[in-house]
């Protein structure tokens, strides 16, 4: 078959392949026994509280195609003397795929009404990727709420987003490329994401695979896709007064480390801790270096027990920027998310 009578089948396709992607709320197969949900602005969100209940609050939000699980590796070094509320974001994990607006305020609303629903009326916020794009919302619409953010790897700006990403917000031409492409070689992503390859097991590559067949996926990630229009954004981060923690791996090859120095001069008070030999998951491949910099970045936001009312970062004068570097260590340690999947 010639390549134009194979685009032709696709086109004459789109409808039929327009209609499998379709939405989902409610129950899905497989949910785990112990998982938790809230009823937050017309979605069940999937979540966990742990810690100390009165104990200063930290909320974390996960990545694009992910879910709490990304910070399996993390909560234990924290959840002694932090209260700390981990979610799936709506869409994502084993949270509601309803039809609705997926944009990063919309899920920044979420996380917020979340807040409220727990009880909880100030947290520092640590996001990875694409979700960090969701905690500089927050610090945008409730700046009062957010005490500070650790941002990981972030996805924010409107010149990350591949070609592909575009292309999908075309309607029906969308809808056929996520019917048909959107869940295809999971593997190659995978490898994509980490710079030590051992994490990139078949066990992993099933999780993934496994968490694309959830009912609604394709329809909730290709909403989120279509929302993405950092540019009408991205000119604000200059706004946001808290502290900023920006930890990257540097050699990401999804979020390279130009887009950790853009944000670092974007943002008025932020600091850049660099992984060498990590790629787009420190919380995994630098598990122990970065664990370190956000429980010190995170203690240094505490008077008295409780978050600061100032939003300076302490030491770290609020004119300023600075970079470091963190060392890595050589073997691989902490649990890989069973639900990753990079961008």
């Amino acid at each position: 078959m010639t390549s134009s009578m194979r685009g032709l089948l696709f086109f004459l396709a789109l409808p039929w392949m327009a209609g499998c992607v379709t939405f989902h709320a409610g129950a899905m197969p497989g949910e785990p026994r112990d998982a938790t949900y809230a009823q937050i602005r017309g979605v069940r969100m999937r979540y966990r509280d742990e810690g100390p209940p009165d104990a200063p609050a930290i909320v974390m939000i996960h990545g694009f195609a992910s879910s709490l699980e990304t910070w399996l590796a993390v909560t234990p070094s924290l959840r002694d003397r932090y209260r700390v509320l981990s979610l799936d974001l709506k869409g994502f994990g084993w949270t509601d795929r309803p039809e609705g607006d997926y944009s990063p305020e919309a899920q920044a609303r979420g996380v917020l009404a979340l807040m409220d629903e727990r009880g909880i009326d100030r947290a520092a916020i640590v996001a990875h990727s694409y979700g960090s794009s969701v905690a500089l919302q927050m610090a945008l619409l409730a700046p009062q709420r957010v005490t500070r953010l650790s941002l990981y790897d972030a996805w924010v700006y409107s010149s990350q987003l591949p070609v592909f990403f575009h292309l999908a917000r075309a309607e029906s031409v969308g809808e056929a490329m996520f019917a048909t492409w959107y869940g295809e070689r999971a593997e190659d992503r995978m490898a994509l994401a980490f710079y030590d390859q051992r994490y990139v097991t078949m066990e992993l590559i099933d999780a993934v695979d496994a968490a694309l067949q959830r009912p609604g996926t394709y329809a909730a990630a290709l909403a989120s896709v279509r929302a993405m229009h950092y540019e009408r954004i991205e000119s604000r981060y200059r706004e946001v007064e808290q502290p900023v923690l920006l930890q990257w791996g540097r050699e990401d090859r999804v979020t390279p480390i130009s887009v950790g120095e853009r944000l670092l001069r974007d943002l008025p008070d932020a600091e850049l801790v660099e992984h060498p030999r990590c790629g787009h998951f420190p919380m995994i491949e630098a598990i122990d270096a970065s664990n370190h910099r956000l429980v010190e970045f995170l203690d240094a936001g505490l008077a008295n027990g409780r978050w600061s009312e100032a939003t300076s970062g302490g030491d770290v004068p609020s004119d300023s920027v600075g970079v470091s570097t963190a060392v890595t260590p050589d073997a691989p340690s902490g649990d890989v998310p069973s639900d990753e999947a990079a961008q």
